[in-house]
């Protein structure tokens, strides 16, 4: 595991230190910062002996969440860097659940909360659209970004539908063919493609701006008609559809970019301009 920078991070009126694992894209939190913020400890002994007396208590309870916990070296007062316990953060969610704390109550409330979403989601899918279209014009994306994204769900469910049916395993497989449609249209695996635009855990459809979205979804529509004419069995049969799916789109953004002069792969992000102002560039057909 690479050790990226140490950073900082404030949480209300305390500090709760954190890293940035790049080469598994996830977040490493410090168990005794957050432990200490829960159980209000003055200290970081206290919230040691804390985090102690509740690794013993869960390991009886048959909870991995503290066997699994790892340590990596962290900034201390002194300014050195010192080995401490850390979780991700579906971890630290986890480890939220089991302190009886006053500040946890929000966090165990708003837990309750997306689960019984997620649970009447499964009955009832649409629900799960109109969140997300609240979701996005709560965030400032504008309507025409928005009717694009969502068709860009459709699609991609569409071509994983097509995975499944050709045997492709969800998880590492789906991962490696997503990988390859990017690298054939846009020249950068997904990976390659969130830093280009400055990202970490942040959705990468989400901070397209519409040319991307619609070149991406050609890549992906192609690759399911393929698939569909074609029916190819298993990840290699796959990948050479989701290949050429892609070369669809690569040819698309080769003419595209020819005639207007512009790379029609962006460095714009939701984040450092804002999907209105991106709009306004590529023109919103709202206007």
């Amino acid at each position: 595991m690479s050790e990226p920078k140490n950073k900082i991070k404030l949480f209300e009126d305390k500090q709760v230190r954190y890293i940035w694992d790049e080469e598994n894209e996830k977040y490493w939190l410090s168990v005794l910062d957050i432990v200490e913020i829960l159980t209000e400890q003055p200290t970081h002994d206290g919230a040691r002996k804390y985090w102690s007396v509740l690794k013993t208590r869960l390991k009886k309870e048959g909870s991995e969440l503290a066997t699994n916990c790892s340590q990596l070296k962290l900034p201390a007062a002194d300014g050195k860097n010192y080995k401490t316990d850390v979780m991700d953060t579906e971890q630290v969610l986890r480890l939220i659940q089991s302190v009886p704390s006053k500040k946890a109550e929000p966090f165990k409330l708003w837990l309750a909360k997306v689960g019984s979403e997620r649970i009447d989601e499964t009955v009832d899918p649409e629900l799960s659209i109109d969140r997300a279209i609240q979701n996005y014009r709560r965030l400032g994306y504008s309507e025409n970004w928005i009717n694009q994204r969502i068709k860009s769900i459709e699609v991609r469910k569409a071509l994983t539908d097509e995975w499944d049916e050709s045997g492709v395993q969800e998880g590492i497989e789906y991962a490696a063919l997503t990988d390859l449609m990017s690298r054939t249209w846009s020249g950068m695996t997904t990976r390659e493609y969130r830093k280009y635009k400055g990202l970490k855990k942040e959705n990468l459809r989400d901070n397209m701006t519409n040319t991307e979205l619609v070149l991406n979804m050609l890549a992906e529509v192609a690759a399911t008609d393929i698939s569909i004419a074609r029916q190819p069995v298993g990840f290699a049969e796959s990948a050479e559809v989701a290949r050429e799916g892609a070369e669809t789109a690569k040819i698309a953004r080769e003419q595209l970019e020819l005639r207007t002069g512009k790379p029609a792969v962006s460095q714009l992000n939701a984040k450092s301009l804002g999907q209105q102002k991106i709009s306004m560039i590529e023109g919103d057909d709202n206007d």
